[in-house]
């Protein structure tokens, strides 16, 4: 075909902001919020993954990877999950080792033994105390005693203060019988990890009032004949006069210990000990961030090359994106590796190839297989092996691609980071006068970042017509310690003043209605949202899902993990007061809808019940939903999609100002009143009806459209 009989380009149709039909569903969005928990490679190379499902109610599974001729396959039973709670995030929820993978059962929290190959049922290898009071987490073979070695987190003194230690469980002992203690006395333990000897074993310990990114301490221990830790040496940490935190320690074939930390620079570089000298050295510096914080166990941001035992295979994140890189360790040298992700997390080694995980503007969370030269300094192939949303694909055209920005804080010469993604849809446009709705969006932790990667949460708003904008305040992780410890003694100030100024320099130049802002975030993301609310005048309607309301009364309930961490984010009992949003709600002043798990242990139900009675006595429009079998984080399909499409419906009709066509939404399809019974008890009922009104003023009757 000539082109000037190629066909004309489709005319795109005009409509207002917010208001564009798009093919990426709710249904789609909730189909497509698979999680990994980790990956691993047995002796004959095959690939294993754990991956949460929300359309089997959360259930986590491991997997194991196929070949050419195979098909992917679950491992685990279908009456079994994988999960741990330890620390309440949980993280390294199983093993691999030969044949033998052990892991975690949600249920139970007991460990079990599995064989790789055969049908077989697991075996439990940890006694049951009738009730999950103990759990592990972060487990490794130790081939020389033949046990599995993995930290305990016991509750059945206390659930609020429980015991941490490193413990030993016999493999080859068929009587269940509690496991041996390897290490205690201190508040929490991670990254147990031993030399291929078996003689020497690495750790990470802190105490309180610190959280694990805030000074912890790495420490070696010696192995003695019977299986004891009879000699220690702190390896890092120690030295009252460094601040550093420590974290992920690995052992060389050699019996080299390489770590992780930020001293002296204020960002994690890979480091080694020299034993012999008992000195910490640096491999390259960089400012840039070769790990992550400690939220979840078992994070492996490196790996020591199997065919090259000089070479550490390590991600690090600068400026908002990660790289790949191959760090020498005989030279001293980094070398990048090109290829499609911009954020990488876990690196594991598989037989002459890499397994990474990662995502881009463009990729979902996946798992690719890499495979490098013989010198391991080129990719010469690059294969997608598992996609958390394998069809995605399908919408690429209907994806809005971040913008990296810079943007100044209310304090002079500080800049803070965001993504910032434009409203995109192949089929429509709108007026040239108008701009389009924002949707700010606080992440959570505080202590954690925006990774500007495909979210089809994301995509759902971008792609009918809003402008949406990720913020990575002074607080969060990825620019080093000063940025991260902005935020001591300023939570409330700090993350609201960086979300504020956010917005304003987006309307500032001219990319979004300054009319038509909203915010939302979860969990201290929810805070940060009711917050800005309370205190600001910025945006003109919030959405918290499981939001902190009130900081006393987190404080008061919040597990031993975080039990300090909250004194150091707020400082005083009369900060605590004056930046607990429950105590100004007379300053809230714009609709607010609320989402909360009812089995949340982390953010208590109480709280959005608290917020929610106090907005509806002063006359906001105002909505709670609540989950019954939901804790911090919704993990079931349906509550996703559900929370998803109240969000923009309230949005819509309370801000916008327009309609939004929800297709195959439950929204039309279901009687209002099933949704309210599923969804939702006596404390909504009347006031999810807002969702079908028009906004009113605070104090005048609400009357149905």
């Amino acid at each position: 075909m000539s082109a000037s009989s190629a066909p004309p380009p489709q005319q795109k149709l005009t409509a207002p902001y917010g208001s564009w039909s798009s093919p990426i569903t709710s249904d789609i969005v909730s189909g497509a919020g698979k999680t990994l928990g980790g990956t691993a490679v047995d002796c004959l190379g095959h690939l294993f993954w754990l991956e949460s499902r929300p359309t089997e109610s959360g259930r986590s599974v491991i997997v194991r990877g196929g070949s050419d001729e195979d098909e992917a396959s679950d491992i685990t039973p279908i009456d079994f999950s994988v999960r741990t709670v330890a620390q309440d995030y949980g993280g390294g929820d199983f093993s691999v080792s030969g044949d033998t993978v052990i892991f975690s059962n949600y249920k139970d929290q007991r460990l079990y033994k599995q064989s790789t190959r055969s049908p077989s049922p697991p075996v439990a290898l940890t006694p049951d105390y009738d009730e999950p009071l103990v759990c592990y987490a972060d487990g490794v073979f130790d081939k020389r005693f033949n046990r599995y070695v993995t930290i305990r987190e016991d509750r059945r003194e206390s659930s609020k203060n429980s015991v941490a230690t490193i413990v030993a469980l016999e493999l080859n002992d068929e009587t269940i019988r509690d496991p041996k203690v390897l290490v205690g006395g201190n508040d929490f333990y991670a990254f147990p990890r031993l030399d291929h000897e078996g003689k020497r074993m690495a750790w990470i310990e802190w105490s309180h009032p610190n959280m694990p990114w805030d000074r912890s301490q790495l420490w070696v221990g010696y192995i003695s004949e019977n299986g004891d830790v009879y000699k220690r040496v702190c390896v890092a940490g120690g030295d009252p006069t460094i601040i550093e935190s420590p974290t992920e320690p690995k052992w060389s074939y050699e019996g080299e210990l390489f770590f992780v930390t930020d001293r002296n620079l204020g960002f994690w570089n890979i480091h080694k000990w020299v034993e012999s000298d008992k000195k910490v050295l640096p491999l390259y510096s960089l400012e840039a961030e070769f790990t992550r914080p400690s939220w979840v166990f078992g994070i492996n941001s490196y790996e020591i090359i199997n065919d090259h035992k000089n070479l550490i295979a390590c991600s690090y994140r600068h400026k908002g994106k990660s790289h790949l890189g191959i760090l020498d360790t005989n030279r001293n040298t980094l070398s990048v590796l090109q290829t499609p992700f911009t954020d990488l997390r876990n690196i594991t080694c598989g037989l002459h190839c890499l397994y990474i995980e990662g995502a881009s503007a463009i990729h979902p969370l996946s798992i690719a297989k890499v495979t490098l030269d013989e010198q391991a300094l080129k990719v010469v192939d690059f294969k997608i092996v598992w996609s958390s949303s394998p069809t995605s694909s399908n919408y690429k055209s209907y994806f809005s691609t971040p913008e990296f920005i810079e943007f100044p804080t209310q304090v002079s010469g500080e800049k803070a980071y965001a993504y910032y993604y434009p409203p995109t849809n192949p089929k429509y446009q709108a007026n040239q006068e108008e701009k389009p709705p924002l949707l700010l969006q606080t992440h959570g932790g505080p202590t954690d970042e925006a990774h500007g990667i495909l979210n089809l949460n994301i995509q759902f708003w971008t792609s009918r017509g809003w402008a949406f904008v990720d913020v990575n305040y002074g607080g969060s992780t990825g620019y080093g310690r000063k940025f991260r410890e902005r935020l001591l003694k300023q939570w409330g100030i700090v993350d609201v003043n960086d979300s504020c100024s956010c917005a304003q320099f987006l309307v500032d130049n001219g990319k979004v209605d300054g009319e038509r802002l909203c915010i939302t975030g979860e969990s201290a993301g929810g805070y940060t949202t009711l917050a800005t609310l309370a205190f600001k005048n910025t945006f003109k309607a919030g959405s918290s899902l499981y939001g902190i309301a009130d900081l006393k009364s987190l404080k008061e309930e919040i597990p031993k993990f975080e039990s300090y961490y909250i004194d150091n984010l707020v400082g005083s009992e009369k900060d605590f007061f004056e930046r607990s949003p429950i105590n100004y709600v007379d300053q809230f002043s714009c609709p607010i809808i609320l989402f909360q798990g009812l089995e949340d242990k982390v953010v208590s139900p109480e709280q959005a019940k608290k917020i929610y009675k106090a907005l509806k006595s002063k006359g906001l429009p105002v909505a709670l939903v609540e989950y019954e079998g939901e804790q911090h984080g919704f993990r079931m399909a349906e509550n996703i999609k559900f929370t998803l499409e109240q969000q923009m419906v309230f949005f819509s009709r309370l801000v916008g100002h327009f309609k939004v066509p929800l297709v195959n939404s439950v929204v039309g399809r279901i009687p209002f009143e099933t949704v309210l019974v599923k969804h939702t008890d006596e404390y909504t009922f009347d006031n999810l009806v807002i969702l079908y009104e028009l906004p009113v003023a605070a104090g005048q009757p609400q009357k149905p459209v």
